[in-house]
């Protein structure tokens, strides 16, 4: 995997843009070795016309944005649920909260479904492990897990699951330009199509997840719909 160049696209995120244009420009991918000078429409290929409407889903007085950037262990999954259990403690209904999980740059394939984990081998290159095996995910992890995926010490299994979450109210959405520069740099290290990949990483987005324009966007969009922000990591 050493040669693997959206492993090392992926490594960190100093020098983000620095080094997606270098590996762009080493590999020949059309378009990306000069990523500032394109319109919004050729970095944008799912800019969604309804993306300002999605935030008004946001709903309840505590409203909280969770900006995950990357693995992180299990903290992008850990504090949305941290912050509904502890305002449920506190007097607080699910029903009034509203919590909203940005995933963005190398949080990026946590917004897919299992082939597409297996197929691009995203646990070895985002370094992710399988829970229970301990060894690079080949699936995502956080989509209905299995029982005792997940355990704290001094509580014990937590229901951290992406679907688990959704089903207390907090909603995900997924950054378009992240999704476009990693398909794009794959594809070009393994002689593939870049669009023709794109396509396939938007027809695998779990179900439920909003793809935005681009995480920071969401971010901004979310504070602005009175969500305070916290950093998942």
């Amino acid at each position: 995997m050493e040669n693997n160049p959206l492993r090392h696209a992926a490594h960190g995120r100093r020098g983000f843009l620095g080094r997606l244009v270098t590996g762009a420009a080493a590999l020949g991918v059309a378009g990306l070795a000069s990523p500032l000078a394109l319109s919004a429409k050729n970095v944008i290929s799912h800019a969604p016309e309804d993306g300002d409407d999605w935030f008004n889903k946001i709903k309840g007085k505590h409203r909280m944005i969770f900006d995950a950037t990357g693995p992180k262990d299990i903290l992008p999954f850990a504090w949305p649920k941290v912050f509904l259990l502890t305002n449920a403690g506190t007097g607080t209904a699910e029903k009034d909260c509203g919590v909203v999980v940005v995933l963005r740059h190398d949080a990026i394939p946590f917004a897919f479904e299992d082939r597409l984990w297996e197929k691009y081998k995203f646990g070895e290159v985002f370094k992710v492990q399988d829970p229970l095996t301990k060894a690079p995910a080949v699936r995502n992890p956080f989509w209905r897990p299995k029982a005792g995926d997940f355990k704290v010490p001094g509580i014990g299994a937590v229901a951290i699951g992406i679907n688990e979450l959704q089903a207390s109210g907090v909603l995900f959405c997924a950054c378009d330009v992240a999704m476009t520069v990693y398909s794009a740099v794959l594809a070009g290290g393994a002689n593939l199509d870049p669009q023709e990949v794109k396509k396939e990483w938007l027809g695998g987005v779990l179900p439920g997840i909003k793809v935005v324009p681009s995480g920071v966007w969401a971010v901004g969009r979310a504070q602005e719909h009175g969500c305070a922000y916290c950093f998942a990591g």
